[in-house]
């Protein structure tokens, strides 16, 4: 049986040396997570990326470079592994009469050491990618090809 990752993309969106999170239930557990979630069929990173930040947000996302790619097994569940790639962008129109996404409870804004008095982060790739982030990484765009 052949082996797959699962596709994700996340966002890292910072205003004011304060990052946009959400809050979301997992498990029945509340936690804080970057915008993210899963490629879906037929879709490129950048239009998972803008619509998972509208879905769990509200605002349209503008990626401006890719910070990262991470593969992540989790530790929860030995079978699943995730490939992450993680985008920095900023946020542009809210849409206020939509709802936020099944599971997000509400969307915060922290700056990076509330973030790490956290206990309830969803996992160390949060932290992970605004570490890169703020160390510089910045790659183009253009890295990423869809044929």
């Amino acid at each position: 049986m052949q082996w797959k990752p699962n596709t994700t993309v996340a966002a890292v969106i910072e205003k004011d040396n304060h990052f946009l999170l959400v809050e979301e239930e997992i498990d029945g557990k509340l936690v804080f997570n970057q915008p993210a979630g899963h490629l879906e069929k037929d879709e490129t990173l950048i239009e998972a990326i803008k619509r998972e930040v509208l879905e769990e947000t509200t605002f349209e996302f503008l990626p401006k470079s890719l910070i990262g790619i991470y593969l992540y097994p989790n530790k929860n569940n030995k079978n699943i592994t995730y490939l992450r790639f993680c985008f920095f962008g900023f946020c542009s129109r809210k849409h206020s009469e939509r709802k936020l996404d099944d599971g997000i409870v509400r969307v915060v804004w922290m700056n990076k050491k509330e973030i790490e008095k956290q206990n309830r982060i969803r996992s160390p790739m949060v932290l992970c990618c605004i570490n890169d982030y703020l160390k510089g990484n910045n790659y183009p765009l253009t890295l990423l090809n869809y044929f």
